[in-house]
């Protein structure tokens, strides 16, 4: 893999702290985090210790002080090492800069220091059993009353659910208004929190190591003062302008997947030999991985594009929904294409490639389904 334009000494050297963090501290501990369905508490904070969380966020709230290069770096690293168990793109690349862009500053260092440390989960809570991509329609429900919301419904498919503190909750404060009804508010949470419940930890077809949750609100407080923003119906508007970045990581981690995909299968059909010669040899193993490579390095030229343009402020929400259909959608095709070429080997999940396989698919639905993607961009038009 080429070093990407965007990747400073100090980028790379905080990528081969976290390739070493992950290889040898996370991978190891797979099976166990897969049999749970979460990750221990442990590993986050050792990841805290080594400054591997919340690495873009300002050092005055315990973070690393970098960009979001830096943030790149250990997710990529963290993907690349197979060790998908801890969702730190959710928490760092994600909810920190949720608080980071809206939370008062005495919320900030109260919440941004403990993040970084592994101390305190994060989670975003969006997606319902009845409301996916179209978030205008969630149902869960904050009403002001006194001093503080009162907070009913449930969320699903809830990355960090299981671990996390801290629960950023998409909620209509205005019913009937549509998108203008929509509020984020931060509950701090534990498994004794009157009025918040967690649901099964759910199983996945892939990602069995990663924590994915139902949650349940029935009553919740929440002080007034944890509505992001400090006024009732800037949730949606806050959604749209953070979602950018998401749907840019969930490029990255498509990315990772996909080199990832070739490099494993170049060395497989090195080594496995068919017909009296390496695989590699067969023509038509040649002309595979010459295609899957040439969309590896295309797609790669695409992301770090758009990671220059992001780092400039200039990444529009039309080019991050490109990459994160388009990237994506090659993924899943790459990874299939290398299946094949593994053979029966290549539905064994002792191999990487089988991982890669189970674990990607989701790609294309989460952080907004492809399709809607096409949708954002053809309004773009």
């Amino acid at each position: 893999m080429s070093r990407s334009s965007w990747a400073t000494d100090d980028v790379e050297a905080l990528r081969d702290l976290a390739k070493t963090f992950f290889t040898q501290e996370a991978l190891p501990r797979e099976d166990e985090f897969a049999a749970q369905g979460f990750p221990g508490k442990d590993l986050w904070r050792a990841a805290g210790k080594l400054g591997l969380l919340c690495a873009s966020i300002p050092e005055e709230y315990g973070g690393g002080g970098g960009t979001f290069a830096h943030e790149m770096a250990v997710i990529e690293a963290q993907t690349r090492s197979g060790a998908g168990a801890m969702a730190i793109v959710v928490h760092a690349g994600i909810v920190a800069h949720y608080l980071n862009a809206y939370a008062t500053e005495e919320q900030k260092l109260r919440w941004l220091p403990r993040m970084a440390s592994g101390e305190l989960i994060g989670a975003i809570a969006m997606t319902e059993p009845g409301t996916g991509s179209d978030l205008q329609s969630i149902a869960t429900k904050a009403v002001r009353d006194g001093d503080g919301y009162v907070i009913s419904g449930a969320k699903t498919f809830i990355t960090n659910g299981h671990n996390a503190g801290l629960v950023i909750v998409a909620a209509k404060t205005g019913p009937g208004e549509g998108a203008h009804g929509v509020s984020l508010l931060v509950a701090e949470v534990g498994d004794d929190t009157p009025g918040f419940q967690r649901g099964r930890v759910l199983k996945k077809v892939g990602q069995h190591s990663t924590d994915t949750a139902e949650l349940f609100f029935d009553g919740l407080r929440v002080p007034a003062e944890n509505l992001l923003g400090g006024t009732e119906g800037q949730g949606f508007v806050q959604l749209m302008v953070q979602l950018p970045q998401e749907r840019l990581l969930v490029a990255a981690i498509g990315m990772a997947m996909l080199e990832s995909a070739v490099e494993h299968t170049v060395a497989y059909t090195k080594e496995r030999e068919a017909f009296g010669r390496p695989l590699f040899k067969l023509q038509n193993t040649r002309f595979e991985l010459a295609e899957c490579a040439t969309i590896a390095r295309v797609a790669r030229v695409f992301l770090d594009d758009c990671v220059e343009k992001h780092l400039a402020g200039e990444l529009d929400a039309a080019t991050a929904s490109m990459a994160k259909y388009w990237i994506t959608d090659r993924q899943t095709e790459v990874v299939d294409r290398c299946v094949q070429l593994h053979g029966g080997y290549g539905y064994m999940l002792e191999y990487p490639i089988a991982r890669l396989f189970a674990d990607g698919r989701i790609q294309r639905i989460y952080g907004g389904a492809n399709e809607i993607m096409k949708e954002l961009i053809a309004r773009s038009l």
